[in-house]
């Protein structure tokens, strides 16, 4: 693959990237060709040394999208990021696809928590109203305690969700960063 093959490959891979920052990767990866062609190194071996398109570009996308997170933490930016850390191998499926499931299940599951407790008086209330036979003060009492043990949850688990997300971010970094280095290690 020539430098122009290659340049081109990249700049198809990383179209998601806006195109300010696909320019400046691409300007980055000519200037390795000019480089290697200095030290008299053809556009092949180059290419060769610098990996597969591809693979460039899956990383450079993992890489872009963990900054977007680290700058606003959203829904929306961290399945970007999920989904684009678990592009760069087949062992990222179960390494980053397994704790994130394990991770919003269980955040899903405080939220829901808090929040049933949250309405129990409600629900107590709505039970009265179609079953007035059935009514106990301690019903009652029962669902306002748990009401206020919901907002306890609630409030712990805004504290939990925004470190456990920033945690799963830090992981996503360190599997990139474990990812990139064991590939480098490999073309040795």
């Amino acid at each position: 693959m020539n430098k122009e093959q290659f340049l081109k490959s990249l700049e198809k891979e990383l179209e998601k990237l806006p195109q300010a920052e696909c320019e400046d990767i691409l300007q980055d990866f000519g200037e390795h060709f000019d480089i290697g062609a200095e030290e008299g190194k053809t556009e092949e071996q180059i290419a060769n040394s610098l990996g597969t398109p591809q693979q460039i570009a899956k990383e450079l996308l993992a890489a872009y999208h963990l900054e977007k997170v680290e700058e606003t933490t959203s829904t929306g930016n961290v399945l970007r990021a999920m989904w684009a850390v678990l592009g760069l191998s087949f062992f990222n499926l179960v390494v980053v696809l397994g704790p994130f499931l394990a991770l919003a299940l269980t955040i899903m599951g405080g939220w829901l928590t808090g929040l049933t407790f949250i309405v129990s008086p409600v629900m107590v209330l709505i039970n009265t109203a179609f079953y007035p036979g059935t009514f106990e003060f301690l019903e009652l009492f029962l669902s306002i305690a748990f009401s206020g043990l919901g907002l306890f949850i609630v409030i712990g688990m805004l504290f939990a969700t925004r470190t456990l997300m920033n945690l799963f971010v830090r992981y996503l970094r360190y599997n990139v960063n474990l990812v990139k280095g064991g590939m480098r290690n490999e073309k040795y």
